[in-house]
């Protein structure tokens, strides 16, 4: 029995109704334990007209059998609230509560859905998001984020930080640190080593040196240190056309956010999961943000979330080697 661990995430967005769309497909042989207001969870279930089961736990040590289960801190006075700073203390909560039950290992792996960093911040969270999140509470120093789908998948160098502020981060250091973490993490989840794809930082990589010296002298020398070790990894390749063939690489590491989420969102947005590389256990979260524009109203797309799912219990399965 696989034990897997799903926040809701903020409260206000599509969280929740997403939580219980993916529920109709979770496995009569697996445990779900969902970190959220069990109100919060019923009126969900009352707008999609979906019938959900919830044994409450305080702990994942409380769970014998498979099942759905849900861990209720009863944070907020109302099923829904707006998005606000309570919205944002429940994100924020349910997160740290689900991270605890992680390390300590009492579930197998985590389904993070979408909270808002404006207002996650306002309820005291210190991070850039979620990723950044994980990876100081379980200690880990080298960690990336993992944009995932069947086509094409893309690690980010830098996250969310301001371009100026990214283009100071391409160094050979954090560039070669990269490329190890997917040499060392992608076969340990997915069973083979990869080929790696580098994008170039400039225009055309840089045309030689004549737009830009970091393509030659921060990332060409790593992508040739990997080579000599006997590693498929090619770069820098020019930016505006690594992705007509994404098929030719298993991984696309990307100097930056925008060069490498503009690409897969067009060629993946419906199936785009966002794979935590790195931390001591799978994480995985739909490719999407809260949309209160469209939350509470029953039209939000389970797509990303179920593919989010899938994956997550692929890789747990992987993990355990069975």
């Amino acid at each position: 029995m696989k034990r897997i661990g799903i926040t809701i995430g903020d409260p206000a967005g599509v969280g929740p109704e997403l939580v219980v769309r993916i529920s109709e497909a979770f496995k009569d042989d697996n445990a779900y334990i969902i970190y959220g207001e069990e109100k919060t969870l019923k009126e969900a279930q009352r707008v999609l007209g979906v019938s959900l089961p919830l044994e409450p736990v305080s702990t994942p040590d409380e769970v014998k059998g498979p099942g759905v289960y849900v861990a209720d801190l009863n944070i907020s006075e109302r099923p829904v609230p707006q998005p606000s700073l309570t919205s944002g203390k429940v994100a924020v909560a349910y997160l740290a509560r689900a991270t605890v039950d992680a390390v300590r290992g009492g579930i197998d792996g985590l389904l993070t859905m979408p909270i808002s960093k404006f207002w996650a911040r306002r309820a005291g969270f210190s991070f850039e998001g979620q990723t950044e999140y994980l990876a100081q509470a379980t200690s880990t120093r080298d960690y990336a984020m993992m944009m995932w789908s069947e086509r094409v998948r893309v690690v980010l160098l830098s996250t969310h930080i301001p371009l100026r502020d990214a283009v100071e981060k391409v160094r050979k250091e954090e560039v070669r640190a990269k490329i190890d973490l997917i040499l060392r993490e992608y076969p340990r989840l997915f069973g083979k080593e990869p080929s790696v794809g580098v994008l170039g930082l400039n225009p055309h990589a840089g045309e030689f040196g004549d737009i830009g010296r970091e393509d030659m002298e921060e990332i060409l020398p790593v992508v040739e240190e990997f080579r000599k070790r006997g590693y498929r990894v090619e770069g820098p390749l020019p930016p505006d056309s690594a992705f007509l063939k994404p098929e030719e690489f298993d991984v696309f590491l990307s100097m930056y956010h925008d060069q490498g989420l503009i690409p897969f969102k067009l060629l993946a947005f419906k199936e785009g999961v966002n794979l935590t590389l790195g931390i001591p256990f799978p994480r995985t979260s739909p490719d999407h943000g809260t949309a209160y524009d469209i939350a509470w109203k029953g039209v939000a797309d389970p797509g990303p979330s179920l593919k989010a799912l899938e994956l997550l219990e692929s890789l747990i399965e992987n993990l355990k080697g069975g």
